[in-house]
């Protein structure tokens, strides 16, 4: 059984109905150059690997589906695949659909970060639709999200009910690490986007407490 990531053209698609739309539209058309290009560097580096390592569960792409791309790969090298496809994709101007988790994560507009979330892992960057979307989402039993600009300097929410969130920002230094509480999921990710674009305006009109490790 293999874990499935879909690409396809940033801003054709908003929603995982119109993910499944839009490749419907796909079927049957001659594969893009982009798309060759994209599946011809995924074979190539999974050619380097001894068999024993392979990350892909068949070679990509070489089939008439237009701008789509579908990569299917073993689930222990799940990890591996999403780095690798964000690298490739995210300078394409390429969104990455992950059909398991029916999540589709469209670079426009992003900014580069290392987000942590506690159900799945790490993605290399957030935009604004994907900060609301994953803290609305947050769930146990790891219901956390880290963003982090560079070590030691990050923002972090942890859920700890329907409505109340912990809320904590490090900025260094051990002495340079806050905590509150943030009533609302899309507050926290108001927050959280905010931090990510260096304004801190509405940061600053909370009531903070060093947190003492």
């Amino acid at each position: 059984m293999s874990y499935d990531h879909m690409l396809l053209p940033s801003g054709v698609a908003a929603t995982p109905a119109e993910v499944d739309a839009y490749f419907v539209t796909q079927e049957g058309r001659a594969e893009t150059p982009a798309v060759a290009a994209l599946a011809a560097e995924l074979n190539d580096r999974n050619a380097e690997l001894p068999e024993a390592d392979s990350f892909l569960s068949t070679s990509v792409g070489g089939v008439p589906y237009g701008a789509a791309l579908h990569i299917a790969s073993p689930y222990d090298a799940i990890g591996f695949v999403r780095s690798l496809v964000f690298e490739l994709a995210t300078p394409r101007d390429y969104a990455v659909y992950d059909p398991q988790l029916t999540w589709l994560i469209d670079p426009a507009g992003h900014i580069p970060v290392t987000v942590t979330h506690g159900g799945a892992g790490e993605f290399p960057y957030l935009t604004e639709t994907l900060a609301h979307f994953w803290v609305r989402e947050l769930a146990d039993p790891n219901p956390y999200l880290i963003v982090e600009r560079e070590p030691q300097v990050y923002i972090q929410t942890y859920r700890n009910s329907a409505q109340d969130f912990t809320l904590e920002y490090r900025d260094g230094a051990p002495g340079r690490h806050f905590t509150t509480q943030v009533a609302g999921a899309d507050t926290v990710a108001e927050l959280i986007w905010a931090w990510t674009r260096r304004n801190h305006e509405r940061l600053d009109q909370l009531s903070w407490e060093r947190l003492e490790l």
